[in-house]
């Protein structure tokens, strides 16, 4: 039996363990090629995005807390999800290139999650110092690495699940960053309840400490990622395998060859995304003052929304996959999210339904939106046009929270809902329009699987002539 400094000694000069090179197999959950080992691998991805959702909704779990004790209106706490987004406006375009060519996907990871970690710790100081400028600037360090996390979560997923499998892990990493952010919208008020007994009084050092409970989550990741990192370069020389790639090539001036389509694409995305985080960051407090919730109640249908999303995600995809009829989709998606923030604003009812509603459109939206992006461009745009989707997203999420929260302190919530509804009848109308671009123009977003299927296979035949 080789010893552990033998096994270390062969990895390093790129062999194979003795074990392995004697004929005799490594234990399943060692060899990098047997599925219990990449379950394992599959777990440290899922959890390698847990500790950044869980943490980017902190202030939508704590809003009541941060107004009250860092002394600062809506539109001053709505500029803490801006400053998340301000340098993801950017590093969208980017993100892909530093993991890609200049740290590589292990080094990029561990160093997207030191500023998640580190974003949080100084969110977590301005609390504690009530220093509310510093929290902002922990906010925009904790975006620097939150969406590229993303990024290199996705790429790692691509290295170890290529094919069939992948669809999978991309449902199971989105389904575990919803229960990232649910666990946070329900635990965190407990936690700071908790914080409050313990100092006996409530206040900005309450907050803070509270909110750096919180980021022992972002600290289980970066682990993960530390992990994670040693077992691919473990892989890398013992399977003879390649370091991930993300696959991304960005040309800035690929962007005056956009379609019709995929400006109308944009304009869905953007219109659609800016009427849901913004309420879900604002949403405690308006159940709490409009529905008379109580903080808990508040925070449980808060979260409701990645609840649902967490496990039917996966399902939409595989219903959009088998069925087609993209734009038929975010069509009802759109629809059903309008009619949500109408019942919200001018009625009584119980808003449960609302949300469950709002829960079950934004799932759908996300699994027959984002696909159509790679039928209206050619593959080598491919990380341009994903890239400035995400860009402008930001932008809008940036400048419409700090607008809302504007709104909140001016008019109230019904003219925040009217807001919102409006933003998604943009969102319609854009929609609406791609419906009729991409009939007149014969296009494939909203064909069935089937016929697209055939229109591949026929594609891919006059190739081959």
């Amino acid at each position: 039996m080789a010893t552990m400094e033998e096994e270390e000694e062969a990895l390093l000069e790129g062999e194979p363990p003795a074990e392995a090179s004697e004929g005799k197999p490594m234990p399943a959950l060692c060899d990098p090629s047997r599925l219990a080992h990449r379950l394992l691998v599959l777990a440290l991805m899922c959890f390698l995005g847990f500790g950044s959702y869980f943490c980017y909704d902190n202030p939508a779990a704590l809003q009541t807390q941060v107004q009250r004790d860092m002394k600062v209106n809506t539109a001053q706490f709505m500029a803490l999800y801006a400053w998340y987004s301000w340098p993801n406006v950017v590093l969208c375009f980017f993100g892909g290139f530093l993991i890609d060519r200049v740290f590589g996907i292990r080094w990029g990871t561990i160093i997207f999650s030191c500023f998640v970690c580190i974003g949080q710790v100084i969110f977590a100081m301005g609390a504690i110092s009530n220093t509310f400028w510093l929290m902002e600037a922990g906010r925009f360090v904790f975006g620097i690495g939150g969406e590229s996390l993303a990024v290199a979560q996705n790429t790692y997923a691509v290295s170890w699940f290529k094919g069939k499998e992948l669809n999978l892990v991309f449902g199971l990493q989105l389904s575990m960053a919803r229960i990232g952010s649910t666990v946070n919208m329900n635990i965190m008020g407990w936690v700071y309840s908790k914080v409050q007994d313990l100092l006996g009084s409530t206040g900005h050092t309450t907050l803070g400490v509270a909110l750096f409970i919180g980021g022992v989550t972002c600290i289980f990741s970066l682990i993960c990622a530390l992990i994670l990192a040693y077992l691919d370069k473990r892989a890398e020389k013992i399977l003879c395998k390649e370091q991930g790639k993300t696959g991304e090539v960005i040309k800035l001036t690929d962007v005056k060859d956009f379609s019709l389509s995929l400006w109308l694409i944009f304009i869905i995305c953007v219109c659609y995304y800016v009427a849901v985080f913004p309420f879900i960051g604002l949403g405690k407090v308006f159940f709490i003052e409009k529905f008379k919730f109580s903080s808990q109640e508040a925070s449980a249908i808060n979260s409701i929304v990645y609840v649902i999303s967490a496990p039917m995600s996966p399902v939409f995809g595989f219903l959009v996959d088998r069925v087609g009829k993209n734009i038929t989709w975010v069509i009802c998606a759109v629809v059903t999210t309008l009619t949500a923030h109408i019942m919200l604003a001018f009625t009584f009812w119980n808003p449960w339904v609302a949300m469950c509603l709002l829960g079950v459109a934004y799932s759908l939206l996300a699994c027959a939106l984002w696909p159509m992006v790679a039928f209206v461009v050619p593959e080598h745009q491919l990380g341009t046009a994903y890239g400035f989707m995400q860009s402008i997203q930001n932008l809008g999420l940036a400048i419409i929270s700090i607008a809302a929260g504007m709104i909140l302190d001016s008019r109230g919530y019904l003219f925040l809902e009217i807001f919102f509804s409006a933003c998604v009848c943009l969102s319609l109308i854009a929609v609406v329009m791609l419906y009729f671009v991409n009939y007149f123009r014969g296009g494939d977003l909203n064909l069935s699987a089937k016929k697209r299927e055939k229109l591949q296979k026929l594609a891919v035949d006059e190739k081959e002539i």
